[in-house]
């Protein structure tokens, strides 16, 4: 007999970062669906730290609720598949990629000017203790 390791949700809140309040709302909108043990408690395998890991990246990407519910199964590890979105929520997913991907292009250029504010700033010092 095969024994899938199970945890409750105090661990996976541990092992993720998340918190209980926020996996307790996860399974409210039908994003994480727990087992119920003998006595109410809930039981997540271990696929769950990936779950809840990859409803985070799609938090964190601007996503609401109802669309991370959408695309949730093409976008984790465990349930990748093919999943059929709207044209709609096809394009909402393009919009939040072009703005990642604008951010992205942002922070680059903001790391540049630190390295070279920092740069200018080894040198000013480097020539005050040569003085």
């Amino acid at each position: 007999m095969i024994r899938i390791a199970i945890m409750r949700i105090g661990e996976l809140a541990h092992r993720t970062r998340v918190s209980v309040r926020a996996l307790r709302y996860y399974e409210e909108q039908g994003l994480l669906v727990p087992a119920r043990a003998a006595n109410g408690y809930r039981e997540y395998p271990e696929a769950a730290v990936d779950l809840v890991s990859c409803i985070q990246l799609l938090y964190a990407a601007g996503l609401s609720s109802a669309k991370v519910a959408k695309v949730l199964p093409a976008a984790c590890r465990e349930t990748r598949g093919m999943v059929v979105v709207s044209a709609e929520v096809n394009g909402e997913l393009q919009g939040v990629r072009a703005r990642l991907a604008e951010e992205i292009e942002e922070r680059q250029a903001s790391l540049r000017l630190l390295d070279e504010v920092m740069a200018a700033a080894c040198q000013v010092g480097a020539r005050k203790a040569a003085a």
